[in-house]
């Protein structure tokens, strides 16, 4: 086994652990790994539907094969785990009361490049649709095709932004064009395997755009425009399933407008239909992760309570997002995101039970399909129990009764009557009384024990010889083919192939310098700056931090002096309008003297040089090893060479639990095991706290 890093900060010391779970088996050989600035340490973490043949739908719920159905879904998203995990994933969720399992179409991986497809390895989109229905399951396929999810430029192609005339998601021709051949490309796909509800598949559900209230604004009339186009696009590409829209209150007939967040019981009155059945495709059941960020923890009674609510309030359908986030694999994640996405589902990165989130949901979807009969039958009524107080009563003569017995007061237990009986409700919380009188659930009384995720060391790499090392080139100004009199725009030139752009350029002070000093400001991410040929400094931004702004003092030389400053990105964005324009990169460059004197380089002639060398070699392959020439790595070299690959081999540890890497002595970089990147990490950007947002990467 062979793990490779690069690294750009300094660091004491290199180590690795390793070892074994009972959740999931792992094939481990030879395992390739690169880290753009240092490594850590190798671990391993212990720790009922049928084939649909037709769906429509009424105010009440969607219908299935003539029959309502009341739905629990949950957002696992394929490219983020791997096939062999599927089964297992898909097979727990089901265990967890799940009816739906909810995935994106990522355009970006699906198509790369204009016209070239690619539905391999983890993007066998249609190998994770038969799963789920060989399980029994059905699907919501979010084809979008933007996604935002967090994922690099919401999931649209970077090639798209080079289509002369393009503008995104609004009523411009090129993108309408695309999107529309995109999206019936994915369709007629399902098609051709059988896969839609109509065609005896698991397919009951699609949606089209994704959250285009958030920026429809931006577009004027052109938004609203663009709004009534893609739905009727979508409709008459003809599924023979429902389309939906979630955060669209606008949405235009027969799509079915739905909500996101995690409050949508107390946020989303209605559809803005009577004959549209209430739907929650974004119950949150956590939040997204930034690096420099904690994780949010939300805890399993206020998901509970918020379903339970929604359900309450005639609501259908809930999704959970994510059920399973898993992982960002090589570099899709969005700007600043972490590797590890929603490791705090009720189904952590690993794929192992998070509790007591799963079990108190799973007793959750027990206690509603129990009465699933007067809830999608009966007559509902709605009775005050107190100021804070109400019971939400579903009452049928064949099919029964059901009642939500709802506490929204936060801070006081509630003693309440209803029909003759007493009931004490815990703050901010929801009794569920079966036949109306039998308390069967309360969101607030967790009966499932919490567990801890452990991590057990089966092999250590802390001593140097256990790592080869290639240090990466600094160019030079003259040995640059592309040269400007101006600071091009980083996305331009890499083409989001990769992270990296190198801007370089050579200048001889007039006249002496003292005490000098350089000034950078960037709309990058990060910048590590070279002079000379020596590190001066390195700066990077954060998701709220925009522009970073770099000055470090520098040593000039009384003749010729070079500068070469490597330009990281972390992501593209995900969301927001005209991302086709946003621009990135270095905007200003300066040389103080002393503080009297400013030298301006921003307009000076410059040389790009896209990449970093062990990048254009594909260092990360198995075959292309031999194409540098590698050193034996001592704690001096890793601290003197911040921009290196480091490589090392072992064997893969025995049992078949999850395997993973602690970086915690690792800067910020990128991984690959056995060829395979499994993302990047930014160990060295610390929390307030103190603390890495993720130091254990998975492969």
């Amino acid at each position: 086994m062979c793990v490779y890093i690069s690294h750009t900060h300094t660091h004491t010391h290199i180590r690795t652990l390793l070892s074994s779970v009972r959740e999931r088996k792992m094939e481990l050989g030879r395992v390739l790994g690169f880290c753009l600035i240092l490594l850590g340490t190798i671990l391993v973490f212990s720790g009922g539907a049928t084939a649909a043949k037709g769906v429509t739908y009424d105010g009440r719920s969607l219908i299935i094969d003539g029959q309502r159905k009341l739905l629990f879904s949950g957002s696992i998203h394929y490219p983020r785990s791997t096939p062999e995990m599927w089964p297992s994933l898909i097979k727990k969720t089901k265990e967890g009361g799940i009816d739906v399992i909810q995935t994106y179409v990522f355009w970006n991986l699906h198509e790369p490049k204009f016209g070239q497809y690619d539905f391999s390895g983890r993007n066998d989109l249609v190998k994770f649709i038969k799963e789920i229905r060989s399980q029994g399951l059905y699907v919501c396929l979010r084809i979008g095709p933007f996604i935002e999810a967090e994922w690099n430029y919401g999931g649209l192609p970077f090639w798209l932004r080079d289509v002369p005339g393009m503008v995104y998601r609004t009523d411009n021709e090129p993108f309408k064009f695309h999107m529309q051949k995109f999206t019936t490309k994915i369709v007629n796909l399902m098609k051709s395997e059988g896969l839609y509800a109509s065609q005896g598949g698991p397919i009951i559900l699609s949606q089209i755009e994704n959250e285009y209230k958030n920026v429809e604004a931006a577009f004027h009339e052109k938004g609203e425009a663009y709004v009534k186009w893609a739905a009727q696009m979508a409709v008459g590409i003809k599924t023979g399933v429902p389309w939906i829209m979630c955060k669209q209150p606008d949405a235009p007939d027969p799509v079915i407008n739905t909500c996101n967040g995690m409050t949508c019981g107390e946020t989303f009155p209605r559809p803005n239909s009577p004959n549209k059945p209430k739907m929650w495709t974004e119950d949150w059941t956590s939040f997204f992760q930034v690096y420099g960020a904690e994780p949010y923890i939300r805890s399993a009674e206020d998901i509970a309570f918020h379903a339970a609510l929604f359900i309450a309030k005639n609501g259908s359908y809930v999704n959970y997002y994510m059920y399973h986030g898993g992982t960002n694999f090589g570099r899709t994640s969005s700007s600043y995101f972490v590797t590890g996405y929603y490791d705090q589902a009720p189904l952590d990165e690993y794929g192992l039970l998070r509790q007591p989130k799963y079990g108190h949901l799973k007793e959750l979807h027990a206690a509603i399909k129990a009465s699933a009969n007067p809830l999608l039958q009966g007559k509902q009524t709605i009775l005050s129990l107190g100021p804070l107080q109400q019971a939400y009563v579903f009452e049928d003569a064949r099919s029964g009764c059901v009642a939500f017995l709802v506490n929204n007061d936060a801070a006081k237990v509630s003693q309440v009557q209803f029909r003759n009986n007493a009931y004490s409700l815990s703050p901010k919380s929801i009794g569920i009384l079966q036949n109306c009188k039998n308390l069967i659930y309360q969101t607030a009384k967790v009966n499932v024990p919490k567990n801890v995720r452990f991590t057990t060391p089966v092999q250590v790499f802390n001593v140097p010889d256990k790592w080869e090392v290639f240090r990466e080139t600094i160019p030079a100004f003259t040995g640059t083919a592309l040269k400007t009199n101006a600071l091009l725009e980083h996305t331009n030139l890499t083409k989001d192939k990769t992270d990296y752009l190198w801007y370089t350029s050579s200048f001889k002070p007039d006249s002496p310098c003292s005490n000098p000093s350089i000034y950078i400001e960037s709309s990058g991410h990060v910048v590590h700056v070279y002079v000379n040929s020596a590190l001066a400094g390195s700066g990077h931004g954060s998701r709220d931090i925009r522009v970073v702004k770099l000055q470090v003092p520098v040593s000039l030389t009384n003749g010729q002096n070079s500068i070469s400053i490597l330009s990281g990105m972390v992501g593209l964005p995900d969301s927001g309008a005209y991302m086709e324009r946003k621009s990135y990169g270095l905007t200003k460059v300066q040389i103080s003297c002393g503080g009297t004197k400013t030298i301006d380089l921003s307009r000076s002639q410059w040389g790009y040089s896209v990449g970093l060398l062990g990048e254009k070699v594909r260092l990360h392959q198995w075959k292309n090893l031999n194409r540098v020439k590698w050193s034996m790595s001592n704690a001096g070299l890793i601290n003197n060479h911040p921009l290196a690959w480091y490589k090392t081999m072992f064997d893969g540890p025995s049992g078949d639990g999850p395997v993973g890497l602690n970086m915690s002595s690792m800067g910020k970089g990128e991984i690959w095991v056995n060829g395979v990147s499994i993302g990047r990490y930014w160990v060295s950007f610390l929390t307030p706290a103190g603390r890495p947002s993720q130091s254990i990467g998975r492969w």
